[in-house]
């Protein structure tokens, strides 16, 4: 094998197109970075002997195929509703298939289809999904090797700005897609607390976050993270009592956020019909006509019971929502005027540092039957805005498996998620040669 597609030169591409073409030229290998921009992708291969960017519509299903039909592994940096499109061709034309994304319902459907033909889906291979995965699996792996009977399971993770570029009253920075910004969380969050089941809409879900205290690091607020349920089996936890994955932010970010759901900024089912001839002022005076009286600050805190003068007026002021600058998207939803918003506000400058925290809290009893909690902690800032924490936690996990899938060093088959030994052990290993390393600490409760 020595072709190699990879789909897609956004955001988090970098590190991954460095990894994989700083080994192509040793590895004999060719690499083909493909994009509906062509200049993004040829910026990223940056003149590289062994790359070329090509072209891509990725819904022009013929185009699509001649590339993959080129290559032997393919790595789908789109989004993750288009996956499932290179997947059919990937079966088709019998290729090796890598992406970041959740592993859909729909993509579980091919793992019969793939085993068969020899192939390897990996999915949740990027940062969470994918190193969150791969770093509990190791302890968890560990304490059951010991003897150790685990009892809860809490993980989160935050793509949040370094202290060194954090100057605005939101403490956040985009690092990775608007969109994904804008729409997370939307659905409803599941978890297990004492062997209940709890359920969290989206509604209430910023309201119900939960302090986390990670130590040698600060507090966070954290808020459930879609389905915790999904991975009892993969991390073969089914008769555990609790699970939960959150999301960190900085203190004071949900309280904010949620006042952007009350409001209904982050609708994105249905167009305001007159968007592109309004102001942001009047998008706002929109959603708080029936309150009356006084500015339209006042109106915005007497609708979500806050004072006038409060840190959450004091964010919805600094992100524009109250300028008299037109939005000037016709047609758009509330997300998408708020995406377009955010773009723009939260945006790392040249020389910011963004940050990636992950933090597993592990309680277990051990052979001996003493209740112990293993706690393991990651942080990584990254270098700038061009290569940043993210690119690095998303992008490196593939370019590692790729590497091991090129040199034919991983035997399983089928649509899978990294929680095997076989996955885990080496990519971690060399995720610590770029500074991607967990601080452990194991204590009695």
């Amino acid at each position: 094998m020595n072709n190699v597609l990879i789909i897609g030169a956004g955001l988090s591409s970098g590190a991954l197109i460095d990894y994989v073409l700083d080994r192509a030229s040793d590895l004999g290998w060719f690499v083909t970075v493909a994009d509906a921009d062509p200049l993004k992708a040829e910026a990223k291969i940056a003149g590289r002997p062994n790359g070329r960017a090509a072209w891509l519509d990725v819904l022009k299903t013929n185009d699509r195929r001649e590339l993959i039909g080129r290559a032997d592994v393919v790595v789908s940096l789109l989004p993750a509703y288009l996956h499932l499109e290179v997947a059919y061709d990937c079966i088709k034309l019998k290729k090796h298939l890598i992406t970041a994304s959740y592993v859909s319902r729909e993509m579980y459907s091919l793992a019969d289809e793939a085993s068969e033909r020899g192939l390897i889906f990996m999915g949740e291979m990027g940062l969470d999904p994918g190193i969150d995965h791969m770093s509990a699996m190791r302890i968890i792996d560990r304490i059951k090797a010991d003897g150790g009977k685990i009892q809860a399971f809490r993980s989160d993770t935050g793509g949040l700005v370094a202290p060194e570029s954090d100057d605005n009253p939101w403490h956040y920075k985009i690092s990775w897609n608007p969109r994904n910004v804008v729409l997370a969380g939307q659905g409803t969050a599941q978890y297990l607390q004492d062997g209940k089941l709890r359920y969290i809409p989206y509604h209430r879900l910023f309201k119900e976050f939960r302090l986390v205290d990670i130590p040698g690091v600060g507090k966070y607020e954290a808020y459930a993270n879609r389905d915790s349920l999904l991975y009892r089996e993969s991390y073969g936890l089914n008769d555990i009592p609790n699970i939960l994955r959150g999301t960190l932010r900085h203190p004071g970010f949900c309280e904010a956020w949620d006042a952007l759901i009350r409001i209904g900024l982050t609708d994105a089912d249905f167009p305001l019909l007159h968007s592109g001839e309004i102001s942001f002022y009047e998008l706002l005076d929109a959603y708080v006509g029936k309150y009356q009286g006084g500015s339209l600050r006042d109106r915005v805190a007497q609708m979500l019971g806050v004072s006038p003068e409060s840190d959450v007026l004091h964010k919805l002021e600094w992100l524009g929502l109250f300028r008299k600058k037109k939005i000037r998207l016709p047609n758009a939803t509330p997300a998408l005027i708020l995406e377009h918003l955010i773009r723009e506000k939260w945006q790392l400058k040249p020389k910011d540092q963004d940050m990636v925290i992950m933090h597993h809290e592990i309680e277990y009893v051990d052979a001996n039957q003493k209740p112990m909690i293993h706690l393991s902690t990651m942080q990584l800032k990254g270098n700038h805005a061009e290569d940043t924490a993210m690119a690095q936690t998303v992008g490196l996990p593939m370019g590692i498996f790729v590497r091991l899938v090129m040199e034919e060093k991983i035997t399983s088959r089928g649509v899978q998620i990294p929680v095997s030994k076989e996955v885990y052990e080496p990519v971690l290993k060399e995720l610590e040669e770029f500074g991607i390393v967990f601080k452990e600490e194991v204590r009695p409760l």
